[in-house]
């Protein structure tokens, strides 16, 4: 993704969580932060999908089955992250690559717990305008480019302290950084993991069948006349939740859970459009003892 872009799968995300906000596994996923996060145009086929009446045209049907997959996959991956969240309390909260994340204004939990955000400056400058009129105290705001900035001397001059406790939330960014990048930035959490840190890592497991799925996206996409909103975002490495065990417990990190998404969603008894899709993301929790 070009550095001077915001990222545009964060808003991807963010109308998913938009569109299932309240209907999908209603009162176990809620987040009235989306929905503000978004612009006028950005709301419309978010609305769409909440109505469940697909529009005519070509250009507008994809647009509303890309939020619709969205939708699926944002609620099972948000609770999992949640949970995981509210089950191991740490003074202070970090999310790599937050993108439109609305977790520092929307979960009462991290009422006292400092939170930042680190992320491309670009989606940060776009974040910071879109957040504007969000009610509550916002996040602290850490610019980091993953693959070449020092991450622990980032936020360290932004007021993380290594020493005291840090939940990580590492949620939709692994695919888009090389092997190499996702393997320093571990290091990088583990120099700043005191004694009862948590890592909640999102990643996609390796499977044929996603990567041609992006590209099937891609020219549907393509088909309306506009470019695919991965076009400048592509993955770059996916993992076997053996291999990004290996590699936490390598970085001093005990893995404690995993579960791939389409597991969480049929434990909460979700509906599933997209079972292979959901089969190949990953969440796995590791604490630092």
């Amino acid at each position: 993704m070009p550095g001077m872009l915001a990222s545009r799968t964060a808003v991807l995300v963010c109308q998913g969580r938009a569109a299932a906000d309240g209907l999908v596994a209603a009162g176990r996923f809620a987040d009235p932060t989306a929905l503000p996060l978004l612009r006028a145009d950005e709301r419309e086929v978010v609305q769409q999908v909440r109505d469940g009446v697909p529009p005519p045209g070509w250009r507008q049907r994809v647009d509303f089955e890309t939020v619709r997959a969205s939708a699926e996959l944002m609620a099972p991956r948000t609770i999992a992250i949640d949970d995981a969240v509210r089950a191991h309390p740490c003074p202070q909260l970090v999310i790599l690559g937050a993108g439109l994340d609305g977790r520092a204004w929307r979960m009462p939990e991290l009422a006292e717990v400092t939170v930042f955000e680190a992320d491309r400056p670009a989606s940060q400058r776009d974040k910071r305008d879109r957040a504007a009129a969000l009610p509550g105290t916002p996040p602290r705001f850490v610019p980091v480019d993953f693959g070449r900035d020092p991450l622990a001397g980032t936020l360290a001059a932004h007021g993380h302290h290594a020493d005291l406790a840090t939940t990580w939330i590492w949620e939709g960014v692994v695919p888009y950084l090389t092997r190499a990048e996702v393997t320093a930035t571990v290091a990088a959490v583990a120099a700043c993991s005191a004694p009862g840190s948590r890592l909640v890592v999102n990643f996609q497991s390796p499977a044929t069948s996603a990567r041609l799925g992006r590209i099937a996206a891609r020219l549907l996409t393509a088909s309306t006349g506009r470019p695919s909103v991965w076009a400048d975002e592509p993955w770059r490495s996916t993992w076997t939740p053996a291999a990004m065990a290996a590699l936490l417990t390598r970085h001093g990190f005990t893995v404690t859970a995993g579960e791939n998404l389409l597991d969480t969603a049929r434990r909460l008894a979700l509906p599933v459009r997209h079972a292979r899709s959901l089969r190949h993301g990953q969440i796995m929790v590791a604490d630092r003892a």
